[in-house]
């Protein structure tokens, strides 16, 4: 039965205390907000010494339900309200702790550009309608919860600067400064042992054009990155597939790189958003925030950062993507992109050195359901991309062309597919989408013809409150194997089998490769979060001419 046309369980609240919600690192936004509870058919009382209590409305008897928790069935968002974006009470509960999550902007009304969630076009819902209903917690109240990982810690180093912060925000202007430091040491197999180290200074900043000049809905996004370092899978393990360590990447060693600079217009009254400019496909598509909590992984799986025309993070290429919510559980964006080599222009600023390959068109489906009456949230991606730029045939000419009949060796266009998917299985330590633990899993397949990687699966976990007490802090465990084309293995072995060389970094014909990686974030202070991380590397050089790599590591972001 939906709870929008009866609900048998009326509650009474006591008020909430405004929660103060801070961005992290990565994030555009320091806001402040505060959070009512909300009935359709219930009312608020405002004694503060009353508790919650649930009463059946058939029996006439309290319930027996765990009171440390709001009943999901009875809360609803407001529509058009300045309300958290969680669109519940997010103060703490007896007996809980609470996590910050960004929230509206107690400036603006909730059309804004910093709201991370669109309104959908129906207000009906998607495959979650087909849930059993007392499974599918949408159909008692709307969830517009943000999803987001805490990659920074809550809060910022430097506190005494937040009324200037304030003061730039309500004028239209905000702004993040984060470091990121990862050293990563072999101590086992690969190469040879030691450890190197890289780092990453970012600056984001964002303009709010309405408040600048009048353009509601406008606004202007730009990201400018400084990288150094050296990584370890290439200098220790003898792996130049899988970067081991985050951080290390396309930008190299660039005082100033430019990766973001493009424009968003949120429209048809925050129901659908469009961006255009330079940007990274990784930004938005094939990845979410659990996977970047990983280094391997972020910021998105490597089968397709390996891609040439998939412009990963910090990679930016010209393009632009429209984004829209068909319903109140599905998710629809679509882009298209410019395709230059991941080399190309390492410092982002020389766009008219860019050498076009070709168009990326991107497009991808979330089913994002809320489960059972503690909001369980899951988000299920389902992507597809076409690279028009034509790659030669990895199997090679030489000495391919001796052996496989003529006209087998071409040029193709490349295809990507993938699906990532993650689900709560518990909620620990407040409201928000980050508040508990996820299992994770996923597929990525490329046209085996052109791509190196041709697939890649994994799977994980991402808990938090694992040690009492520490409900901030979050384990995170993932395998992933990576699988070379079968067809440029074949290349390989014909090279072979004719005496020629591989190269200096292939020692045998490649197949797989396996990487486990375990980590453990805490929350050390305001603004710093330190995450000793452990890695083992199977079949490093997707060869077994190489011992297995065991590393140890520890990664520090630390935001301003």
């Amino acid at each position: 039965m939906m709870y929008r046309k009866r609900c048998n369980r009326f509650p009474v609240f006591k008020p909430f205390s405004a929660l103060r919600g801070v961005t992290l690192a990565g994030s555009l936004l320091i806001t402040f907000s505060s959070g009512v509870a909300h009935a359709e058919d219930a009312s608020v009382l405002s004694s503060p010494t009353k508790k919650t209590v649930y009463v059946d409305v058939l029996s006439g008897t309290p319930s027996q339900d765990d009171l440390s928790q709001p009943d999901a069935r009875v809360l609803v968002r407001p529509k058009n309200s300045p309300l958290p974006a969680s669109g519940v009470p997010v103060a703490p509960w007896p007996g809980l702790a609470t996590m910050d999550i960004p929230s509206v902007d107690e400036y603006q009304s909730a059309r804004t550009f910093h709201k991370l969630e669109l309104d959908d076009l129906t207000g009906k819902e998607g495959p979650s309608w087909l849930l059993p209903s007392e499974v599918d917690a949408q159909r008692r109240t709307d969830m517009d919860d943000p999803y987001y990982v805490p990659t920074a810690g809550s809060g910022h180093l430097v506190p005494q600067i937040m009324p200037f912060r304030e003061r730039l925000q309500k004028k239209g202007f905000v702004f993040s400064f984060t470091y990121k430091g990862e050293a990563m040491a072999n101590i086992h197999g690969g190469m040879q042992r030691g450890m190197d180290y890289v780092h990453e200074l970012t600056l984001q900043m964002n303009f709010d054009l309405g408040k600048l000049a009048g353009l509601n809905g406008w606004s202007i996004h730009t990201l400018l990155m400084n990288r150094a370092g050296r990584e370890v899978s290439h200098d220790r393990v003898g792996d130049y597939y899988v970067n081991l360590m985050e951080v290390y990447g396309l930008s190299g060693h660039v005082v100033a790189h430019l990766v973001d600079f493009y424009a968003e217009k949120k429209f048809l009254q925050n129901r659908m958003d469009i961006t255009f400019g330079r940007m990274s496909l990784t930004h938005v598509f094939a990845t979410s925030p659990l996977i970047c909590s990983f280094m391997v992984t972020c910021s998105a799986p490597v089968a397709l950062k390996v891609d040439p025309g998939f412009a990963v993070y910090p990679k930016a290429t010209w393009g632009s993507r429209v984004r829209f919510r068909p319903t109140r559980d599905t998710m629809v964006q679509l882009g298209a992109y410019q395709v230059s080599p991941l080399a190309n222009n390492p410092s982002g600023w020389a766009w008219g050195s860019e050498n076009t390959t070709g168009l990326m068109l991107p497009i991808e489906f979330t089913w994002q359901p809320f489960l059972t009456r503690n909001r369980l949230p899951g988000h299920y991606v389902f992507g597809y991309a076409h690279d028009t730029s034509r790659y030669p045939d990895v199997m090679g000419t030489s000495p391919a062309n001796k052996v496989v009949a003529a006209g087998r060796l071409h040029s193709a266009p490349m295809d990507m597919f993938w699906f990532e998917g993650d689900q709560m299985i518990y909620r620990k330590g407040g409201r928000n989408q980050m508040a508990g633990g996820y299992l994770m899993a996923g597929y990525i397949h490329n046209t085996p013809r052109v791509s190196s990687i041709s697939d890649e699966a994994y799977g994980g976990l991402s808990f938090n409150g694992v040690i009492p007490g520490r409900l901030t802090d979050r384990l995170g465990i993932l395998y992933s194997w990576y699988h070379v084309s079968h067809r440029k293995e074949l290349g390989q072995m014909y090279a072979q089998d004719a005496g020629l060389s591989l190269g200096a970094q292939v020692l045998a014909p490649q197949t797989d490769s396996h990487v486990i990686e375990a980590y453990y974030a805490i929350d050390v202070v305001p603004g710093v979060l330190v995450q000793p991380e452990f890695q083992y590397m199977i079949r490093p050089g997707e060869t077994s001419r190489r011992p297995d790599a065991a590393l140890v590591g520890l990664k520090v972001i630390a935001n301003l």
